[in-house]
């Protein structure tokens, strides 16, 4: 968990975009970044074959694999939060959190 502390201590204060954190497990955290990695690993790869003048699409293949990715990053952290954040502060009484939940999931499905 050190080496999570040390990413987010050198974040710019801007980069961390919210009020509230969220403790995540080792497995969740090793888990999430795995994706994120993979993902960024093929962001840098379509970079890659479009400086090789990649035939256009070859590159939108790939483009639509980056998306799948991201909607799969999505729905684990989704799924995730509603389980423990969600679910917590419905039984603690949080009503707003209903609300938060909804305006989020419209964001996700614009």
């Amino acid at each position: 968990m050190a080496e999570k502390a040390e990413i987010i201590n050198n974040m710019p204060e801007k980069e961390v975009c919210c009020h509230k954190t969220k403790e995540r497990s080792d497995k969740e955290y090793r888990d999430l970044l795995h994706r994120l990695n993979r993902i960024e690993g093929q962001v840098r790869g379509i970079r890659g074959m479009v400086e090789r003048d990649a035939y256009c699409t070859d590159i939108l293949v790939q483009v639509a694999a980056v998306n799948a990715a991201l909607n799969s990053f999505n729905k684990v952290l989704l799924a995730n939060h509603i389980r423990t954040c969600v679910a917590r502060d419905i039984r603690e009484g949080k009503e707003e959190t209903i609300d938060e939940l909804v305006a989020t999931l419209q964001k996700l499905m614009k």
